[in-house]
């Protein structure tokens, strides 16, 4: 048999052995795919005021963002604050929580001038980033919303919203937050 195709062969068996392994291994645990942001961060925020009028306006704002873990790392609570011009003054809060039978995270959002939670956005860690998606209301119009964390390193890490209107086929990127690590978490 030549050389090229005892290679090719070789090559085939290592992909349906690899292949078999991976059938025979239980579904990854993500139940610890968000212990990276616990503790005490420092945030630069970067938001497109009006993304699906097509305005390139921002707001820029910078504060802290501590992160708790609850339930064994199972659940996490995100409290931020952060201060943009004029004075302006902006709190929010994440509840994270791990839904171990789906193997997925859920982020609930809660403009602290709103008062209630916004829908869900449900996703995993995938190739490196984490990646969540969900539906809502921006500007008034039904949307998807995907947010996504990436960059990481043991100071650092970017946040990234984006919103669609048409369905997912594409997406403007509204707000950027870089996380810098401050502390370690607290208790």
């Amino acid at each position: 048999m030549p050389v090229s195709l005892r290679l090719a062969a070789s090559l085939a068996a290592l992909a349906l052995a690899t292949a078999a392994q991976a059938a025979d291994r239980p579904p990854r645990d993500g139940a610890h795919d968000f212990d990276f942001d616990v503790g005490v961060w420092k945030t630069d925020i970067t938001r497109r005021v009006h993304p699906l009028a097509g305005s390139d306006e921002t707001v820029h704002m910078t504060g802290v963002v501590t992160v708790s873990k609850l339930w064994k790392g199972r659940a996490q609570v995100e409290q931020i604050e952060a201060d943009g011009p004029n004075g302006g003054h902006w709190e929010g809060m994440t509840v994270f929580l791990y839904d171990p039978q789906a193997r997925q995270w859920s982020m609930n959002f809660a403009n602290g001038s709103v008062g209630k939670m916004t829908p869900p956005m449900i996703g995993s860690l995938q190739n490196g980033r984490i990646q969540l998606y969900g539906a809502d209301t921006f500007d008034g119009r039904p949307v998807k919303i995907r947010a996504v964390w990436s960059d990481f390193t043991p100071t650092s890490h970017t946040y990234q919203e984006f919103v669609s209107a048409d369905g997912g086929a594409t997406w403007v990127l509204y707000f950027t937050g870089h996380k810098t690590k401050l502390a370690a978490a607290r208790g």
